[in-house]
Order: C-alpha cells, then sequence, then structure tokens
C-alpha cells in the first residue's frame, strides 16, 4: 500500500512538475512579445524621422547587415559553424524572405494609406495566426483564446479608429502583409521545432541582408552623424525584437501570444505621449485598457488551464 501511495505521489508530483514547467515557458513567451512589440514601437518612432530623408532600402539594407553582427555574437556561444547548420534550410530561407517581403509590404502600404487605415487591416494577423497555428501546427484555439483576440482587436480599433470610407486597392497592401505576418510566425514557430533559435536569427539576417543587398547600395545616400546613430539604433532594437520573438515562438504556442500582440499600439501610444508629447484621448485610453485587459486575460486564462 505504501507502495503505491508513493508511486503515485511521485506521479502527482511530476505531473505538477510539467504543468510549471509549460506555465513557466508561456509566461516567458509572453513577456518577450510584449518585449518585442516595444522594441518595434521603438523602431517605428525612430524610423519616422529618417524615412523623409533616406530611401526605405537603404535603411533595411543597413539594418539587416547589423542584424547580422548581431546575430554572429549571439551565435558565438556555440560557435557559428554548429549555429549555421539547420536541420530545414528550405524552410529557413522561405521564413525570412517571408520577412523582408513583409516588410516592403508595409512601407508601399504607408505610402498609400494613412497609418490608422493601415494599423487597423494589419490589426487582423492575430486573428490568421490562430487559424494557420489550428492548421499547419496542431495547436488547439478553444473559445476563451478567440475572444481574447477579439476583445484585443476591438481595442486596437478604438485606439486606430480608422477613416475607412470607399474601399480601394491599397487596402489590399496591409492585409496583404497581415497575411505575411502571420504566415512568418507560423513559420518560425514550425523552424522552433527543428533549430535552436541562434539558428533562426542567423539564418534570418543572412537571408534578409543578401535579400535587400539587391536593393541597398543602389538607393545609397551618405548619412549625416546623427542619421548614422538613429540607424544603429535602429538596428540594435530591430535585432533585439527579432530575438525576442524567435525565442517567444520557441517557449510557447503562436496563438497564445497573439493577445500580447496588440500591446504594440499600446506602447506606440505610450511612446507618442513620452517622445512626441502626443496627449491619447479617452478612447485611446479604452482601447489601451481593452488591449490590456485581453493580454490579462489570457494570461490568466492560461494558468488556470495549465493548473
Amino acid at each position: 500500500m505504501t507502495q503505491k501511495q508513493d508511486a503515485r505521489a511521485a506521479d502527482t508530483a511530476a505531473i505538477a512538475g510539467m504543468a510549471t514547467r509549460k506555465m513557466s515557458r508561456n509566461a516567458l513567451g509572453a513577456l518577450l512579445t510584449m518585449l518585442a512589440m516595444l522594441c518595434f514601437a521603438g523602431m517605428d518612432a525612430i524610423s519616422k524621422s529618417l524615412v523623409v530623408d533616406y530611401p526605405v532600402g537603404q535603411m533595411m539594407w543597413v539594418r539587416y547587415g547589423l542584424l547580422c553582427l548581431f546575430a554572429l555574437f549571439i551565435a558565438r556561444s556555440r560557435g557559428v559553424r554548429v549555429a549555421i547548420k539547420s536541420a530545414q534550410p528550405r524552410l529557413q530561407i522561405v521564413r525570412s524572405l517571408v520577412a523582408v517581403v513583409e516588410g516592403a509590404t508595409f512601407v508601399l502600404a504607408f505610402r498609400y494609406l494613412p497609418l490608422a487605415d493601415t494599423h487597423a487591416v494589419a490589426a487582423t494577423s492575430p486573428l490568421i495566426v490562430i487559424a494557420l497555428g489550428v492548421v499547419f501546427l496542431g495547436e488547439r484555439a478553444g473559445l476563451a483564446r478567440w475572444l481574447a483576440v477579439a476583445a484585443g482587436l476591438v481595442g486596437v480599433l478604438l485606439i486606430v479608429r480608422p477613416g475607412f470610407r470607399t474601399f480601394d486597392w491599397p487596402l489590399l497592401l496591409p492585409l496583404a502583409g497581415a497575411i505575411l505576418w502571420a504566415g512568418y510566425q507560423v513559420l518560425t514557430r514550425l523552424a522552433a521545432r527543428h533549430d535552436q533559435p541562434d539558428t533562426t536569427l542567423l539564418w534570418s539576417a543572412i537571408v534578409a541582408f543578401i535579400a535587400t543587398s539587391f536593393v541597398g547600395p543602389f538607393e545609397w545616400q551618405w548619412p549625416t552623424g546623427a542619421a548614422w546613430a538613429m540607424m544603429v539604433a535602429i538596428s540594435l532594437i530591430g535585432a533585439i525584437a527579432h530575438y525576442a520573438l524567435i525565442r517567444a515562438l520557441d517557449y510557447a504556442e503562436a496563438g497564445a501570444l497573439q493577445p500580447y500582440a496588440y500591446t504594440l499600439l499600446v506602447w506606440a501610444t505610450l511612446m507618442g505621449f513620452l517622445v512626441f508629447d502626443n496627449v491619447p484621448d479617452g478612447w485611446t485610453m479604452l482601447g489601451a485598457a481593452i488591449v490590456v485587459a485581453s493580454g490579462l486575460y489570457t494570461w490568466h486564462h492560461d494558468w488556470r488551464t495549465v493548473r
């Protein structure tokens, strides 16, 4: 009888340990996602002044060149020769090219559409990620996850309040960008099943740098000292953002992280207030509160589910 009780206690302890590890990974994934969104918001704030004077291709080329240096620094612990070896090189190439095309698509969208309209259409990306995660990753998406993402979408719409009047073809650009961004996250989660995060980061940097090398050097305009400093800052912040997102998708399911992706607009609003002295109105504060509440609800729901 004692042996049975000991075995049962050991099984209970093992299950509790697995649950704790899963919850810790989900929590780390959520924190890293919010860190990535904070960095992306910082990139937007700096890029706002740079894009007026310098071509986008040049900025992306410099950014991915410095990302290569960051990736090599991260990979030094295992050794670059070891880290560069991928179990799925084709997957890594496709995933990296999708990220480059996605970035170019949104840049083109900003040329034709107001910022609010672009963000509103792009906010459909988390819903697409959940759907793609169910189909291609075998992830489970319960009602609570769908409701949390839907609530986050409502919060985003309250923040940006798009001014749609008539449907026009440029609206297809952010929609295509949202699909590409969702596909990138799903492919990154899929790559995490085969390769280490530093391997994925290396492939992201090298493939993107090679791709932008066909554009960046031909649009080159020599930057001033201040512009160089801002480009380096964007590159470092972008490197942290990409690595944080890669690590987040290594820790947690792609669908589980989507409510936290909406914090990008919250960070952008806060940064606009602190840096550009843009005071948010009541609707923006309400939208931000809904976004934060959806993230907290998801965190609490995942914790109860694991328990």
